[in-house]
């Protein structure tokens, strides 16, 4: 009975249970587990304490001291490491841009909290992503939906911009990012959200809807933020956006 075709995560529970009762799912594959990361086939990542299982097939064992009770939880049915503890594994092996889009998405999904990350980097013991990991929350949470939004988050902290709210609600609609105090928006446009009739006909009510309390809407596509964040960036500060000190005060 049965057949050979098991989906990711049935192949995830055996991965576990073939590596023993105190292994737990890892890296790149807990990153699949919980959404934060693309799937690609690759070695299904385990984790188990040192002196436990270190090979088998399909497999690529990682081992360690001891895991954390609090960075072990169960998910789908099986153990896998927690969304923080996934993180801080991930920024031993993800470039920049790899680790930076599995932050944000962690937070957007609401799965890991920078009080979380922080608890986890306290126990990291010279992690060597633990640094990266560190910087990437200094500046608080930043839940963004999307790769457009990462980009012009980032033409925004490198401008030396205070940093927006993000995806907050206003009223019946959430604006990609805005400063509430300059009563100024900005929304990402980006072709894979803003294409097509329903997809225009939103846009116009997240445009209309605060600009009818006095809002200024700014609209930011992929082409500005990439390749003209200068220009982009002096769009936000002569509409009002506010800088981290503000110099413009007397």
């Amino acid at each position: 009975m049965g057949h050979h075709a098991l989906t990711l995560q049935g192949r995830f529970v055996a991965a576990v249970l073939a590596s023993g009762p105190e292994a737990a799912l890892s890296y790149h594959a807990a990153g699949a587990d919980w959404a934060i990361r693309p799937w690609e086939e690759r070695l299904i990542d385990v984790t188990v304490p040192r002196g436990g299982s270190r090979t088998r097939p399909g497999l690529r064992i990682h081992s360690t001291r001891g895991l954390d009770p609090r960075d072990v939880w169960r998910h789908n049915g099986i153990r896998v490491t927690s969304p923080a503890r996934t993180l801080l594994d991930l920024a031993d092996v993800l470039t920049h841009k790899g680790l930076h889009r599995a932050v944000r998405q962690a937070q957007a999904l609401n799965l890991a909290q920078v009080r979380q990350i922080a608890d986890v980097l306290t126990r990291a013991n010279g992690r060597r992503g633990a640094p990266r990991l560190a910087a990437l929350i200094a500046d608080g949470p930043a839940p963004t939906r999307s790769e457009l939004e990462d980009l012009v988050l980032n033409v925004i902290d490198a401008g030396g911009l205070r940093r927006p709210q993000i995806n907050r609600r206003l009223g019946g609609v959430y604006p990609d990012l805005r400063w509430p105090d300059q009563r100024l928006t900005v929304e990402c446009d980006g072709a894979t959200w803003h294409d097509g009739k329903l997809a225009r006909e939103d846009d116009a009510e997240r445009q209309a809807h605060p600009e009818a309390n006095g809002e200024r809407v700014l609209r930011v596509s992929w082409q500005q933020a990439a390749f003209e964040p200068q220009q982009t960036l002096a769009r936000m500060i002569a509409a009002g956006a506010p800088l981290r000190r503000d110099e413009r005060a007397p």
